[in-house]
């Protein structure tokens, strides 16, 4: 499974973002979706690292959703952790039958998600908050700092989640726009050009050892994160 970013399924929008939010400053990639058939798509088209569930949506719900993701074999080894506001334990049992590795009951803080996320990851092996290394660049997720050589990097904090995006995503061109959508986020409204103002200081900072050939700008199309020249 590549690493990438944590699902979040929701039809409500408030919570999706909050969860979000969360995931997010604890140094994961989210993505958004509104109901399960959404979801499947992206589930099979981009294998995520782990989806967040809620039980009660339109369509079909997070129990349906979650025992088709486990009877297929592109995507039963994804890990999905259920929210529902049922706090019988019927139902938890019939959410952990259906093949969930986890079961969370609203109300629940974003910090006990985030834990409950870390754990399940660490479980499947396939948490995406190892560190990241291209040449002796190494990106630490679980401190959000950057080193060269053993030394840390001083950088900004949004500098540092561009760089871990590029890390993850290496090899692949991102306009301005993606770029603010993935690592912004979507609802964030604000010039594209703050992506260049952004990646000139990033490359400063990486400039040690010549490391700041490692974002490359793509003429007409944005820019790229290889090792490759």
């Amino acid at each position: 499974m590549s690493a990438g970013f944590i699902l979040v399924v929701d039809d409500e929008p408030a919570i999706c973002d909050l969860i979000c939010t969360g995931l997010e400053m604890a140094g994961y990639q989210t993505r958004k979706a509104a109901n399960g058939q959404i979801a499947l798509q992206m589930i099979i088209n981009e294998q995520p690292d782990l989806v967040v569930l809620d039980w009660m949506m339109p369509m079909m719900s997070g129990p349906e959703l979650t025992a088709r993701l486990k009877r297929e074999d592109r995507t039963k080894d994804i890990p999905v952790i259920l929210l529902t506001a049922r706090a019988d334990e019927d139902d938890k049992i019939r959410g952990l039958e259906v093949g969930a590795d986890d079961y969370v009951t609203k109300p629940f803080s974003p910090r006990e998600l985030t834990a409950r996320v870390k754990a399940v990851l660490r479980r499947a092996g396939t948490s995406s908050t190892d560190n990241l290394t291209v040449d002796d660049l190494t990106c630490f997720p679980d401190e959000q700092v950057c080193r060269i050589q053993g030394n840390t990097i001083p950088m900004g904090p949004k500098e540092y989640k561009l760089l871990e995006f590029f890390m993850r995503n290496p090899n692949r061109v991102y306009s301005r726009e993606q770029l603010l959508d993935k690592v912004w986020g979507g609802n964030v409204y604000i010039d594209e050009r703050t992506v260049d103002v952004h990646i000139r200081r990033l490359r400063k900072a990486i400039s040690v050892d010549n490391h700041e050939r490692l974002i490359q700008t793509v003429r007409g199309s944005g820019y790229r994160f290889s090792a490759e020249q």
